[in-house]
């Protein structure tokens, strides 16, 4: 089929490589423009950028697609059907309406659960015990359209956001490999979501990460989990900006100290609201990741002391 691809980040690249793999041809493969990052500020290529050239894709990055020259452009590239995954704006009727078969697009949750554009993190943060992948066709109501297919799957009890994500976006390129020619020719009908078991979920800020040492370990164990690679967990020592990489609980702890105090003994703890935490690895401002005890070694009259204060 001729197909227009839609996609920004790393994890995007890998339906695309999918369907490429799959024989099918990609007529326009549409990512958000080249960014400034890092300290140079020198402008950057989306992912799925690179990775479109690298499979000698025409690539087209608009700053909108609002506009409707960019829209007359999409119209004449002709697609059967179209495939998101992340590329990271809304779209309007007048782009929906171009292909014949709609838009499917790669969600990694199992909808009609985390709606939104955090679902991995969510479902992380919240303990839940299943995740999975889901394929749907889009409406113009966030995630909410029909599903075409979806996978479940255990969540690993060490799960963390940016791992579990490319691996939730590996099963969903094949989900949508397998489901696309059943879709095109009828043999496959899209089932409609249970609105009514919907829940939703928030883009993240840098400050979602700072760790509230009050909650329990088990909550700031998840947390850290959900927010890595962004937007990272951390807390702050001597006014200092903390990464905390990595923990575990430290299950013999029964002390009375206040949460984020850190207790004595050779290894990083720190008491939280219900137990207490090890920490495994840390990044002080400035410095690279290390273990946490190689950075304790350095530190005098720690324990006692507060962080995040």
């Amino acid at each position: 089929m001729r197909i227009i691809f839609m996609g920004t980040p790393s994890f995007a690249a890998i339906p695309l490589r999918a369907l490429v793999a799959a024989g099918h041809e990609l007529v326009g493969v549409i990512t958000q423009p080249d960014r400034a990052a890092g300290r140079s500020k020198a402008p950057q290529a989306p992912p799925v950028k690179l990775a479109a050239l690298e499979l000698g894709l025409p690539v087209l990055q608009p700053p909108t697609l609002k506009d409707e020259q960019v829209v007359a452009q999409l119209r004449e590239l002709r697609p059967d059907v179209g495939v998101v995954a992340a590329y990271g704006e809304i779209l309007r009727k007048n782009v929906l309406e171009i292909p014949p078969l709609g838009y499917l697009n790669v969600h990694p949750s199992l909808l009609p659960l985390y709606r939104g554009p955090t679902p991995v993190a969510a479902a992380i943060r919240a303990g839940d015990e299943l995740t999975g992948v889901s394929i749907i066709r889009l409406v113009r109501a966030m995630d909410a359209g029909p599903l075409v297919a979806q996978a479940t799957l255990p969540m690993p009890r060490d799960a963390r956001a940016g791992p579990l994500t490319d691996e939730l976006f590996a099963i969903g390129a094949q989900l949508l490999v397998g489901a696309l020619p059943l879709y095109a020719q009828g043999a496959l009908q899209p089932q409609p979501q249970n609105d009514s078991q919907a829940t939703y979920c928030q883009l993240l800020t840098k400050e979602d990460g700072r760790i509230d040492w009050t909650l329990p370990a088990l909550v700031i164990e998840r947390l850290i989990r959900a927010y890595d690679p962004w937007p990272g967990a951390f807390t702050t020592w001597q006014g200092l900006l903390l990464k905390i990489g990595s923990v575990r609980f430290a299950a013999d702890w029964r002390g009375p100290e206040e949460p984020g105090t850190v207790l004595a003994g050779p290894a990083l703890c720190v008491a939280t609201g219900s137990g207490a935490l090890e920490v495994g690895e840390l990044q002080p401002a400035g410095k690279r990741m290390m273990a946490a005890g190689e950075w304790l070694r350095g530190q005098r009259n720690l324990p006692g002391q507060r962080l995040g204060t």
